[in-house]
């Protein structure tokens, strides 16, 4: 018993003596960024108020090492995410702001179902946008060695918007990743993207007005096109060449005429007049789960399905959006 509570002392100050060190260390690297932020135009007053208030979140670093796009296979992600509890919602979201959200899709060619798919996954319709201080999220991030060069060029740009007075700093709750709003825009995604839809001077992503139209906005100008699909599930022959399956989400590669894919897919009729059009083959479980098949489950894509890469770099996120995407068009 005495060997037990020594162990636990021992474990206890191991585990405070590191929390500590991560606290110091993290306040020395805001000393550093302070210098960095200068340079690139963030007032001091910005700085000392917002990163200078901010905190070490040791559950952000865990987060972002446990994403469930990282461990999940696809059928379980994407049923998760695309099952008629998320239509049922979407519907009732559509048809309380129907006139809006029917405008917004006119006036930037996107269709509905896409806008109510990425809100209904991103946030379950404005129910879960997350209570994290934002400038605490993305400064542990710019801390951490992972990813810290797009988080502190994301850091940096939430800085200047809170300066340039495009959005208010009090109160900036959002995800662990630091986005915000129905949709989870980052700061770089608002900076170039989120508009005042309903011209009150504010840019309010938790509307449905402004939220709606800068999504919209994102995907036209990204290049959404409503006339095209997003994938088909298909089946692969055993003879498929790996060289031609992607397995990451970093960038789809060995793109062909559906004209020439097809000689690899077993039931290549369903894509009989796509001829004309590009795509590729994903395999996305292959990578991620232990003992994973190469060539199940897998998808033909299309340019619609990599524009969705670009809001999430997921391959099980794609495919999440168009699944709902396709069941709300069939109910709506």
């Amino acid at each position: 018993m005495k060997k037990i509570k020594t162990y636990v002392f021992f474990l206890f100050v191991i585990i405070n003596f590191n929390a500590h060190a991560n606290d110091l260390e993290f306040e020395k690297w805001k000393e550093k960024f302070k210098l960095i932020a200068l340079e690139r135009g963030v007032s001091l007053n910005t700085i000392e108020n917002t990163v200078g208030k901010s905190s070490f979140l040791k559950n952000v670093i865990k987060y972002d090492r446990y994403q469930p796009e990282f461990y999940e296979d696809t059928k379980t992600y994407v049923s998760k995410r695309a099952n008629i509890k998320k239509v049922n919602s979407g519907i009732k979201i559509y048809n309380i702001n129907k006139k809006v959200i029917d405008k917004i899709t006119n006036e930037f060619s996107v269709d509905r179902d896409l806008l109510l798919s990425l809100m209904g996954i991103e946030t379950n319709f404005g129910n879960y946008l997350g209570k994290m201080d934002i400038v605490s999220s993305l400064a542990t991030l710019s801390y951490d060695k992972r990813r810290s060069e797009f988080f502190t060029s994301e850091l940096i740009t939430l800085l200047i918007l809170f300066d340039n007075g495009i959005i208010n700093p009090n109160n900036y709750l959002g995800s662990w990743a630091g986005a915000f709003g129905n949709f989870q825009f980052m700061p770089s995604t608002i900076k170039n993207y989120a508009i005042d839809y309903n011209r009150d001077e504010t840019i309010n992503l938790k509307s449905i007005e402004d939220s709606f139209a800068s999504a919209a906005n994102y995907l036209n100008k990204i290049g959404w096109n409503n006339n095209t699909p997003c994938f088909y599930k298909v089946e692969l022959i055993n003879e498929t060449p790996h060289k031609y399956l992607n397995t990451s989400a970093k960038q789809i590669k060995h793109k062909n005429k559906i004209s020439y894919l097809k000689k690899y897919i077993k039931n290549s009729e369903i894509l009989n007049h796509l001829d004309g059009l590009e795509a590729a083959l994903v395999t996305p479980d292959y990578d991620i789960i232990p003992d994973a098949k190469k060539l199940t489950p897998a998808y033909v894509v299309f340019d619609n399905y990599e524009l969705i890469l670009k809001w999430n770099r997921s391959l099980r996120f794609a495919l999440a959006v168009c699944t709902l995407k396709s069941k709300f068009k069939n109910a709506i």
